[in-house]
């Protein structure tokens, strides 16, 4: 299916480059953005190819520490990082050639434009999300011969959990390029569109893109690196963490299947490639007839189209293959339950898609508000602004919670991350959508700079105009995907850490949380401040050149384009290395410092408050972008209609200035942080994990067996407790607290089985701190001959437990065996 991806995406890229590129002005102009994007990523790639060596290093180091990782991670890493870059690459290139491409196909209508502007975007989604299934897809096959099928290994076991964490390292390199691309590309892009908007604009009077701003080059390279080669590295990096934490989380379910018990495994990757394949089919539903049709429905037809396509394949991948019942940690469901979990996924994404399209979109309540706020000048545009982004994280929160809440209902922490894939599964079709936008943005752009007739630059507003209300709701789903993966990934972190819960009520979890809750606030300050730093160079660097090269406004004399780019450039790699480093190395250093627990608190306050502020910034950018596009228009406030130009617009231009850092830099950024740290964290759980498996005592078949209850005024007996490769023995009612209930069943056992005891009564010699635990909860039963308890049991070392399943077997109200099974 990702071969099948790559061929598409090279047959739609051919069409997109035999297209008419226009006059030779307007191909000087394309050819000056192109030049300054791919200056911009080979300046990124150097810094980022020094972070990848020392990356690959310390993983090949850490792959030897333990039994349940290799070296070969590193290598793992690399190609992810490579891809990530890859896929960047792509989405820079094809929407480099794209951009004047559909400005001169605007001359001759706004379907042509659209057609050719959407194929750019679509070359880019089917390129992304075709190396991210032929790379996961090629390296688990690999991994999978390599160090389960070779050794004869379990798919349940310690072989599979070599394989995916091996695996993780392919994330790892993916997200970690992500979050630079993200970072960097979304400082160059704010910090030469807040230059030319400030000096351009506002001061000099002259309009967007005018080829005298000597930043709108650089404001149009910005678009590619930011908006483009950013936003394909990021979901690039979001689908393979979805996919790999459904993938971890199907290992732990014993599935009697046709494929060798791997089919929990393998479904979120066909999930994937079907997804692939019916977004390819989606985008041939993207189109319109003449000038008077309607953009925004056209691809709301094509991604409804696929989203609908993957939720009928979907229901036949997953009767075929799954068994029709599993469980996960003591959770039980069945085929169809996942099948309905995939659903609820598609539908979060659908429902994230049309909030956020609701609270950016040009002529809707939250977009006009801010309109009519702008007439009563800056400060009141700002007020407005913020508050319809505080608003707007309401509904998207309360769909989240649903989803979750619901896919855990149906399937437990697996369908948490089955519907994470399923939202993710149209990920070339989203991306498609989401691309579109710059390729229209830069076409209008050129338009403007090549001054061809104002028709063609209404059809690309149009264009651009829809683009932005893309781009707000392919972060919004981006942000939406976040929270679905991070929790699977926080369920994969907790099952390979060796804990089964994060106890907030302990003084250190609670202090870990709220250092994550913190995160996400000096990640944005440390991006927004980068943006202003830069912003502040393009300013001044705009004012210096229509001071000292005279005959610019009169179209005499050629700005200095280059410098502009330069200083974007510069400033884009200087500022992403701190906002990038923090993600990286956080994890790590709570994590060998406090222990897993600990870490694992603070994923919960990253993951909380980040997808909050990603909520929120995006969206607040978003409307306050389309709030000034209004005006181009004219908009109506208080009988009176406002045009470019007038103060209204003018206090418009600061909401978007100050939107622009929200929504193209720190805001998207968020998901990539929120997953990004989590997969870090997984990354080295098997070094911070609270057991040694090859110390601790084989407790794979403990039981607990009570010859019989008796009256609560009676003595309790001894409980017998039989361990495999220790024996059995009696444990003394001191060592164990057993509680009735008035009709003499059990209600609760603690056993506990400290060192001491395990050596008095076997003659082998156990690991220091290691005590066996055992609380079992039981309550009584309306028919007492059924099972019918809860309860958990824990071998503590370092005071960290692992999870076990419980039953019981009852005999009317006398309790004749207790069965506890333990992860060894």
């Amino acid at each position: 299916m990702g071969a099948l991806g790559l061929i598409a995406m090279f047959v739609k890229s051919s069409w997109v480059e035999k297209q008419d590129a226009g006059e030779q002005k307007m191909r000087d102009l394309a050819g000056y953005i192109a030049s300054g994007a791919m200056a911009f990523l080979k300046a990124e790639w150097k810094i980022l190819g020094y972070f990848a060596a020392i990356a690959m290093l310390l993983l090949a180091w850490l792959g030897t520490q333990t039994h349940n990782s290799s070296p070969v991670i590193a290598i793992a890493f690399i190609i992810g990082a490579v891809f990530s870059a890859t896929a960047g690459y792509i989405g820079m290139r094809i929407a480099t050639k794209a951009n004047v491409r559909t400005t001169q196909a605007a001359r001759s209508g706004l379907a042509k434009a659209l057609k050719v502007s959407f194929t750019g975007g679509s070359v880019m989604g089917i390129g992304v999300a075709s190396l991210a299934v032929l790379g996961l897809g090629g390296l688990f096959i690999v991994f999978y011969y390599m160090y389960v099928v070779s050794v004869g290994g379990n798919v349940n076991g310690d072989e599979m959990a070599t394989a995916l964490e091996v695996l993780a390292g392919f994330s790892l390199g993916a997200e970690s390029i992500a979050l630079f691309a993200r970072v960097g590309g979304g400082i160059y892009t704010k910090a030469a569109d807040v230059g030319a908007d400030l000096v351009g604009k506002v001061e000099a009077g002259i309009p967007e893109d005018d080829v005298r701003n000597p930043a709108t080059i650089a404001d149009n390279v910005g678009d590619n690196v930011g908006d483009v080669a950013g936003m394909g590295a990021d979901l690039f990096g979001s689908y393979v963490a979805t996919i790999l934490a459904t993938m971890v989380l199907g290992r732990e379910i014993a599935s009697n299947d046709s494929f060798g018990g791997i089919a929990p495994v393998i479904l979120p990757m066909i999930l994937a490639g079907l997804g692939l394949i019916f977004s390819i089919v989606g985008m041939q539903l993207v189109r319109i007839s003449d000038d008077k049709g309607n953009v925004q429905k056209a691809l709301n037809l094509g991604n409804w189209g696929s989203i609908v396509l993957t939720a009928i394949a979907s229901y036949f991948a997953v009767m075929y293959i799954l068994p029709e019942n599993m469980e996960i940690r003591g959770y039980a469901f069945t085929n169809i339950q996942v099948f309905y979990s995939i659903i609820l996924g598609l539908i979060v994404g659908a429902l994230m898609s049309i909030i956020t399209e609701y609270y950016t979109s040009m002529g809707k309540r939250p977009v006009n508000s801010i309109v009519k706020q702008s007439a009563t000048g800056h400060a009141t545009n700002i007020i407005g602004g913020l508050s319809v982004g505080m608003e707007s994280t309401v509904l998207p929160i309360i769909v989240l919670a649903a989803g979750i809440y619901g896919s855990y209902q149906l399937a437990g922490l697996y369908g948490v991350g089955i519907a994470a894939a399923g939202m993710m599964a149209t990920t070339a079709m989203q991306l498609a959508i989401d691309a579109f936008g710059p390729i229209a943005d830069n076409a209008g752009g050129i338009a403007e700079m090549s001054q061809l007739p104002e028709e063609v630059r209404h059809r690309t507003d149009i264009l651009d105009a829809v683009g932005n209300t893309t781009a707000a709701t392919g972060k919004g789903f981006a942000i939406a995907s976040a929270a679905l993966t991070s929790l699977a990934l926080f369920a994969a972190f907790v099952g390979v850490a060796g804990i089964d819960a994060i106890n907030i009520y302990k003084a250190d979890v609670l202090a870990g949380l709220f250092i994550g809750g913190m995160i996400p606030f000096i990640f944005s300050s440390l991006a927004i401040a980068a943006v202003g730093r830069a912003a502040m160079d393009m300013v001044n660097e705009v004012r210096r050149q229509f001071r000292e090269i005279p005959g610019i406004m009169e179209y005499k004399a050629r700005p200095e384009y280059e410098r502009c780019v330069e200083i974007s450039t510069k400033a884009s790699i200087r500022e992403m290395i701190a906002p990038g480093a923090i993600a990286l190395v956080v994890p790590v250093i709570i994590g060998y410092a406090f222990g897993p627990e600990v870490l694992g608190g603070m994923l919960a306050g990253v993951t909380v408050s980040g997808v909050l502020m990603g909520m929120f910034q995006s969206n607040a950018g978003g409307a306050w972008d389309n709030a000034k596009k209004s005006f181009e228009k004219g908009v109506e406030i208080n009988g009176q209609v406002y045009y470019k130009k007038s103060e209204p617009h003018k206090a418009s231009v600061t909401g978007d200035t100050v939107g622009d850092p929200f929504k193209d830099t720190s805001g998207p950024s968020m998901n990539i942080l929120i997953k990004l740290m989590s997969i870090v964290s997984l990354v080295i759980a098997p070094h911070i994990a609270v057991k040694d498996q090859h110390q601790a005592p084989d407790l794979t078949e403990s039981a607990v067996r009570m010859e019989a209850t008796m009256p609560a005024e009676q003595p309790h007996p001894d409980v017998i407790l039989n361990i495999p490769n220790l024996g059995s023995f009696a444990i003394p009612v001191r060592n164990a607290i057993i509680e009735q209930n008035e009709d003499g069943t059990l209600r609760k056992v603690d056993i506990y089985l400290d060192r001491e005891v395990i050596e008095s009564a076997t003659s082998i010699q156990t690991p220091s701190k290691v005590i066996f635990v055992s609380s079992v909860i039981m309550r009584s039963a309306e028919d007492p001959n059924l099972s019918d308890m809860k309860g958990f049991i824990s071998l503590y070392k370092d005071k960290d437990p692992v999870a076990a399943r419980v039953t019981a077997r009852y005999d009317g109200a006398i309790l004749h065996e207790v069965q506890i099974t333990v992860a060894q």
